[in-house]
């Protein structure tokens, strides 16, 4: 078994490529003033706005705040909060020439509007989310081509990260896999919604809920768990799929048969899960082009998981903070 102390070490400087929907999430604190006269709703005095990265976004950070080289490849609208995550990322080190603005359709984003005061404990009353739902433009479409074309050959690993908004056409599905498949570059997706046309992939992730969906069943106990897990296997014909279950851990199914069920690794402390999928795929990713088993692989992004949701919002992981723990777990 491999030492998982040493992984940070090994990870740090991996070149990787996250494809797919870069989302803006907004958050718009409010201080509650009083009730309106015009229906029975609070008014809220807006007392600040933040910007954090969401969607494939949110990967790109954590592979960036891993130690990772990250080449962000998506579509930004031509508005603020575009800009703003252009910034984000920009300031993080990230590669952003794989970003094509498109003046036709707004970046996503999911802006929620926080409301609290002195005596309140703070809490999200809304959500407002703002996507187009058109297909992608042909001409959209063939311009991310065109990036990958010269980004590709200069990436260790490949992540997708699918949340649904049209990003990754099947034209950049399988241009990304048969790259990855000749040249033997390891490939990992996330997919809300489309799992099963993903295939020829590596890896791919899922959780509970998203399985039970592809697989039509509910997903409740170890039988059916390894049903479904087997199902997803074979229909995407990878060498592996990742499927994490909430307080139960995560179970990892490989080719030839193997199934690894690790037990989460810190349950005192769950504040918010949002975003610890992105965590879990981005350091599954730097864990399996640093040469580790990807047994050892999905070891190293459940204890990066347990870090995540122990922030809230959507976080990201850090170096140093996976470096302590993996030393705490040697």
């Amino acid at each position: 078994m491999q030492k998982l102390d040493y992984v940070t070490k090994k990870i740090r400087g991996k070149k990787i490529l996250i494809v797919g929907d870069m989302v803006a999430d907004v958050y718009v604190d409010g201080r509650i003033s009083r009730i309106s006269r015009e229906a029975p709703v609070l008014v809220l005095e807006e007392a600040g706005e933040k910007v954090v990265a969401g969607g494939a976004a949110n990967v790109v950070a954590n592979v960036a705040s891993l130690g990772g080289e990250v080449f962000a490849v998506g579509v930004l609208g031509d508005d603020k909060n575009g800009e703003n995550l252009r910034k984000l990322l920009g300031d993080n080190g990230v590669h952003l020439e794989g970003l094509v603005m498109d003046k036709t359709r707004p970046t996503i984003s999911k802006t929620r509007i926080i409301a609290g005061g002195r005596a309140t404990v703070s809490q999200q009353i809304v959500r407002i989310d703002r996507e187009s739902k058109e297909p992608l433009s042909k001409k959209m479409e063939a311009a991310l081509i065109s990036k990958l074309d010269k980004i590709l050959p200069n990436v260790e690993g490949i992540i997708f990260s699918d949340y649904g908004a049209g990003t990754i056409t099947d034209t950049v599905k399988k241009l990304v896999i048969r790259y990855a498949g000749q040249n033997k570059v390891p490939s990992i997706v996330d997919s809300r919604y489309n799992i099963g046309d993903f295939g020829g992939i590596g890896f791919a992730k899922q959780n509970d809920s998203e399985l039970a969906n592809f697989v039509g069943h509910p997903v409740t106990d170890m039988t059916s768990l390894i049903s479904a897990g087997t199902e997803l296997l074979s229909k995407l014909n990878a060498h592996g799929v990742l499927i994490t279950r909430g307080e139960l851990g995560m179970s990892l199914f490989e080719r030839g048969g193997a199934v690894h069920h690790i037990p989460v690794a810190d349950k005192s402390e769950v504040f918010d899960v949002s975003g610890a999928g992105d965590t879990c795929v981005a350091a599954f990713m730097m864990s399996l082009t640093a040469g580790l088993a990807p047994s050892v692989a999905a070891r190293v992004s459940n204890y990066a998981s347990g870090i995540a949701v122990r922030k809230m919002g959507t976080a990201t992981v850090n170096i140093v903070e996976l470096g302590n723990v993996l030393e705490k777990a040697k």
